[in-house]
């Protein structure tokens, strides 16, 4: 869907016919999230941003003007315009959730002969949470020629590792971050691409302009609203004289520490005690960059390091951060409980052991008890769907699709490909569809549509790993997760007065929000997935 779609019917940007004039401009295809200003050089330069060009007009003594909009999908983007009201000059922010797969690009068109038409490649965002990825290997090298569709490079995400295609035909003239390149925010240029051959040598020693660097969510706030910032610089030096005592103590004396915007939210990410930082900011402020020295000093490994120990410090992969940033956050801001079922699966190995023989004779998958798990659970789902819903702060969203994440632990980390409306699905099919995703987390090639989307998730440490009984942690944003243990043989009393038989039992724990699922509901959950393990002929009707 294109920019000039969304103002022809958006009822919030009809009003800026002043601003954007839609019929000759055309406007942009936008590619990132991170994608931000490219300016040019020199009057009568032109400017393309994701294929569409803008002359710019820019009048001596006269500053370009600011306008933020919001566009109702997540996001916002600012237009900054020339004083003809008429041609938009850059147009940044345009949030990624329209489109998957998004490459920040801008061609460039320089007003010196040392620089001809090019295009700048941004390291694509590829996810929802992905805020930086790595160059796990290129397959295309300077001076080859590329064509549309055709792989650049292999990007290392968060979550997996995908193939980035090239948008445009041309010939790849500098690869900015090579093999093995690693933290490059979204956004930041990777590789320059030209459309003539003999352009390639004029990029041997080109590096990217520093006016292009990605520009982050909080800095672009900044940027659209110059005058917030200034305010909040000032107020710490206002009352510079009584509180510097204060900021050389802030452990000690508990008072307020001052620290940046974008200090607070590195060092939450990173979990840093501000107290543990020294700001060499006005007063005693905390910057960015002192967290980064910090951090850089390796200052809480010194902390954690114990003298005369012996250790190896193994670095932590994209989806090993995001693992645990997520896990940290669920734990921290969700309120679990648990319930925990035991449930007897006589019946339903007795059915496994009746349907593989037929699977096998029609060259399908072998069904695991995992695969019954799936479907049980699903169909459970359907039954009570207050629990295949999301906390929404204002609200509560309940979905009408039934997917199933399954956690696949691999060397790489932990995946959860998404099993989708598995209550529509027969054994098979699901037998099929796990067995392919597992394989492909294991081989990390993972694509984002075979983990995104997910209402409800299933962990099983009971057939692979014996593990009886355990809680885990739900894997927001969804409202629950049900962890899956190890069925074992009982001793339970028979039919008759004084006689006793055997029966495999298995535990199943749920996790749940308590701001979505209550009490009751999860019990009834849990009713209707016992139900379906106990009688698993019934998942058949």
């Amino acid at each position: 869907m294109s920019a000039a779609h969304l103002l022809r019917h958006s009822r919030k940007l009809r009003s800026l016919h002043n601003a954007l004039d839609c019929e000759r401009s055309g406007l942009v295809r936008y590619f990132s999230t991170a994608s931000g200003s490219f300016p040019t050089k020199g009057n009568g330069a032109e400017k393309r941003i994701g294929g569409a060009r803008f002359p710019q007009r820019k009048q001596p003594g006269k500053e370009l003007e600011t306008s933020k909009v919001s566009l109702g999908l997540n996001g916002s983007y600012t237009c900054r315009r020339s004083p003809n009201n008429f041609i938009p000059n850059i147009i940044t922010g345009l949030n990624g959730s329209l489109s998957c797969g998004q490459i920040a690009s801008a061609r460039s068109f320089s007003s010196s002969a040392d620089l001809p038409p090019h295009q700048e490649i941004g390291m694509p965002s590829l996810s929802p949470t992905m805020t930086e990825g790595n160059i796990a290997r290129w397959l295309k090298k300077e001076g080859d020629k590329v064509s549309p569709g055709e792989v650049l490079c292999e990007v290392e995400t968060d979550k997996a590792t995908v193939e980035m295609e090239c948008m445009e035909e041309g010939y790849l003239a500098k690869i900015i971050h090579g093999d093995g390149s690693k933290e490059i925010k979204v956004g930041e240029i990777i590789a320059v691409t030209v459309e003539e051959e003999g352009d390639i040598k004029k990029f041997k020693d080109y590096k990217p302009s520093t006016l292009a660097a990605p520009v982050a969510p909080s800095e672009l706030k900044a940027l659209s609203e110059p005058t917030e910032p200034k305010v909040e610089e000032r107020e710490p030096s206002k009352a510079s004289e009584p509180k510097a005592p204060r900021t050389e103590e802030p452990s000690r004396s508990g008072d307020r520490i001052f620290s940046s915007p974008l200090a607070r939210k590195l060092a939450e990410d990173n979990n840093v005690p501000l107290s543990s930082v020294k700001g060499t900011g006005p007063d005693g402020r905390i910057l960015k960059a002192d967290i980064e020295d910090y951090l850089a000093k390796g200052g809480r490994k010194e902390a954690l390091a114990a003298p005369g120990l012996s250790y190896t410090d193994v670095p932590n992969a994209q989806i090993r951060k995001v693992t645990a940033n997520r896990l940290l956050s669920s734990k921290q801001t969700i309120p679990h409980y648990y319930l925990t079922v035991d449930t007897r699966v006589d019946n339903l190995i007795k059915l496994r052991g009746e349907l593989n023989p037929l699977q096998e004779s029609s060259g399908g998958k072998k069904i695991s008890i995992n695969d019954l798990v799936i479907k049980a659970a699903a169909l459970a789902l359907r039954k009570v769907p207050q629990c295949n819903s999301s906390w929404m702060n204002d609200f509560i969203r309940q979905y009408h699709n039934v997917n199933i994440n399954v956690a696949v632990q691999t060397e790489h980390g932990l995946f959860v490909p998404v099993i989708r409306d598995a209550d529509k699905k027969g054994l098979g099919m699901i037998a099929e569809e796990v067995k392919q995703l597992a394989q492909r987390a294991r081989d990390n090639s993972l694509k984002p549509d075979d983990y995104e989307g997910g209402t409800f998730t299933i962990s099983n440490l009971g057939g692979p790993f014996g593990i009886k009984q355990f809680c885990a942690i739900i894997n927001p944003p969804q409202s629950a997760i049900l962890a899956i243990g190890s069925a074992e043989r009982r001793v339970i009393p028979g039919s008759a007065n004084g006689q006793y038989e055997f029966g495999s039992f298995m535990s199943a724990t749920m996790s749940c929000d308590h701001r979505v699922i209550d009490g009751a509901i999860g019990a009834e959950f849990l009713k209707a997935f016992k139900g379906y393990i106990e009688n698993p002929t019934s998942m058949l009707l």
